[in-house]
């Protein structure tokens, strides 16, 4: 699957995927450093798909001034 296309529970499945080939050292040093540049690209990939998800929650919590109010997550989900 091309990374554009994943999701981001697959490109974190993959990310996993990744890492324990790695930590095995069973793969050869190109393709070492092959699984290592999808990984970094993954992560970036990730790591926005975050950012953008934050932002929408930050929205969703606005308040009508638009300042955004921190809420802690407690047990059972409850502010």
């Amino acid at each position: 699957m091309a990374e554009k296309k994943m999701s981001f529970e697959q490109a974190m499945d993959r990310l996993d995927e990744i890492v324990r080939q790695l930590e095995r050292g069973e793969a050869p040093l190109e393709e070492a450093l092959s699984l290592f540049e999808e990984g970094t690209r993954l992560i970036k990939k990730c790591s926005t798909q975050l950012e953008q998800a934050e932002q929408k929650v930050n929205k969703l919590l606005a308040g009508p001034d638009e300042t955004v109010k921190e809420v802690p997550f407690s047990e059972g989900g409850q502010a």
